[in-house]
């Protein structure tokens, strides 16, 4: 049975909430996920900052449009400034929220396009400025569920009836704006009608698929079965998986691309087993000043999300821990990259810098 998209949508919470009226800003708290659905307003520009490190609100998409409104959160009180006072104290800010999280490309693009913004207002006054800003973040907004769209669009003819579908990590709905990105085929060909099981990898060690993938797959009644990150092997020698769709926080132009640890592990066994593996994300995640893999900063975490499981220790006292968040998976073991302007396939090096040209 048919359903529509928008039935599907409001079964799941927004990750994030902007009243314009009020300029207040909402996240759900992503931590507390799935025992506790919490939504927790950001006061401050500092409070965002530390919600983006800390991943109260994560996935590249949902953190570039939250460094937006997190600028309106700094700039709010700030009108006061001349104007040239107030663009050095925006240029601040952004370097100030961009050190969050370094790896996701859509951060440092929404507050890029920010500051673009304000510089082609220099002349106008601070509140005028201001102004412009804060329309600019609400179309960084609402253009995120257009592309959302188009990449469940493009996506939509992968999915079959009857398949199985293995993904990593989060890459829906609490990612984005809304549908997601790895998950937005899903979630379309779900409102078609057509039936298909997801396999959610646990990703380790924050628990990103079992707290939040599983969470809203469900939520949204598609049939997901969770399994540990070590279960991915099994799982595909016995037939059960006949497509990989995962997201990603940065794609260097020669198509390598950066997505939650674990990822690269789950691309080499793809291949082994000769399933398809595809990487969706919004065109603005496509970074072609990065030449390759090896340019990309890989951010590092607290040795505490290894050494302890929630509040209980897992592990010896001072023991060596190495806890990369983002590994990457090269471009030789990407079957295709969906965006929202169209799978792109190999060679990558031709395909995105022609797809570059073309614009987005």
């Amino acid at each position: 049975m048919k359903i529509s998209a928008n039935d599907v949508l409001k079964k799941i919470p927004r990750s994030i909430r902007w009243e314009a009226d009020v300029l207040a800003l909402y996240f759900i708290d992503q931590t507390k996920l799935p025992g506790e659905l919490f939504e927790e307003k950001q006061e401050t520009i500092e409070q965002v900052w530390r919600s983006i490190k800390i991943l109260k609100v994560r996935g590249a998409p949902a953190i570039g449009i939250a460094g937006a409104y997190g600028l309106i959160i700094g700039l709010r009180d700030q009108q006061y400034l001349k104007n040239t006072d107030f663009i050095k104290k925006l240029k601040e800010q952004v370097e100030y929220l961009n050190s969050s999280r370094p790896t996701a490309v859509n951060l440092s693009w929404a507050l890029k396009r920010m500051v673009a913004k304000a510089e082609k207002l220099a002349q106008k006054t601070a509140s005028e400025i201001f102004a412009a800003l804060l329309e600019e973040a609400a179309l960084i907004h609402e253009e995120d569920r257009q592309i959302c769209g188009n990449i469940g669009k493009y996506g939509l003819s992968l999915i079959k009836e009857n398949s199985g579908i293995l993904t990593h990590c989060n890459a829906g709905t609490l990612a984005v704006s809304e549908l997601g990105t790895a998950l937005a085929p899903l979630y379309l060909a779900h409102a078609q009608g057509i039936k298909f099981k997801v396999y959610a990898d646990e990703t380790r060690p924050l628990l990103q698929g079992a707290r939040l993938t599983a969470w809203e797959l469900q939520q949204a009644g598609i049939d997901v079965t969770l399994i540990c990150d070590n279960m991915a092997a099994h799982v595909m020698s016995k037939g059960l998986i006949d497509l990989v769709i995962v997201g990603t926080d940065r794609v260097a132009a020669n198509g390598d691309v950066a997505n939650k640890i674990g990822t690269l592990g789950v691309a080499i066994l793809a291949k082994y087993f000769s399933i398809p593996f595809y990487v969706a994300c919004p065109s603005s995640t496509i970074d072609l000043h990065t030449p390759n893999g090896k340019a990309i900063v890989i951010e590092e975490r607290d040795a505490k999300e290894i050494t302890h499981f929630g509040l209980r220790q897992t592990a010896p006292d001072n023991v060596k821990v190495y806890n990369p968040a983002f590994d990457v998976t090269p471009h030789s073991l990407v079957t295709g990259i969906i965006t929202d302007q169209g799978i792109i396939y190999p060679p990558y090096a031709e395909s995105l810098l022609k797809f570059g040209k073309n614009g987005w």
